[in-house]
């Protein structure tokens, strides 16, 4: 992790000068930013590996930021929320971050969860492609309809139009590839995309669907009440 950057944009002083300490004892390289205009143009500026960003932040708030960022780069964002029920979270993944950590948080689960984002972001295309009814062809094509899944080249078309998807949603969209009509509940979802070994929430997920399915078609992705998603063969 010596060589990663963090871009840590938080207006707390306390709690921005302890977490890049934390962040630097473990090996990162930080920049850390008191508000989100700084924020957004040391990202232009440093172009970091991955971002961690305060909701509520003078001048521009996290969500704007991060709104931003997504913009502009696929790289992994992670919001910083005081409250685990805010509505915050939910415009927060609205908005393109990756995941949430709610504050206060543990130093350790911070970490957990900052190199479970770049595990997944370093290793893309871990899902594999099965069979499962999909209309498969040379070089990892996959094919459901108009949808075109590349599960070597991490591309996707629909109706022949390049679709652009951030890691985090090609990595969901393989693991729904590899197993057409095949439901996946948001637990199983949760560990195989978001790498937790723990309980998440599921709110992470079920925003990340609603993003996949306005790029590659709303009724492509079919909910089972009780038990998950699955894709239509």
């Amino acid at each position: 992790m010596a060589e990663t950057h963090v871009l840590f944009v938080e207006d707390d002083d306390v709690i921005r000068e302890a977490t890049q300490l934390a962040l630097e004892r473990d090996g990162f390289t930080v920049t850390a930013m008191p508000d989100g205009l700084s924020g957004l143009e040391a990202f232009r500026e440093n172009r970091p590996d991955i971002a961690l960003l305060d909701v509520m932040l003078p001048g521009m708030d996290g969500v704007s930021l991060c709104r931003r960022i997504r913009d502009e780069s696929t790289v992994p964002v992670i919001m910083l929320s005081a409250r685990a029920d805010s509505i915050d979270v939910v415009l927060g993944l609205e908005a393109g971050a990756d995941d949430y950590v709610t504050k206060p948080f543990d130093g350790s689960v911070l970490m957990a969860r900052i190199r479970a984002v770049l595990r997944r972001f370093g290793h893309a295309g871990g899902a594999g492609a099965g069979d499962g009814g999909a209309e498969a062809a040379e070089g990892g094509l996959l094919a459901f309809g108009d949808l075109e899944v590349d599960t070597e080249g991490m591309e996707v078309r629909k109706a022949g139009a390049p679709v652009a998807l951030t890691p985090t949603e090609m990595r969901l969209l393989l693991e729904f590839s590899s197993a057409p009509g095949t439901v996946l509940s948001r637990d199983k979802l949760l560990e195989r995309v978001w790498d937790y070994g723990w309980g998440g929430d599921t709110r992470v997920v079920d925003v990340h669907v609603q993003r996949l399915r306005t790029k590659i078609g709303q009724d492509r992705i079919e909910t089972v009440r009780g038990f998950g998603y699955k894709l239509k063969g």
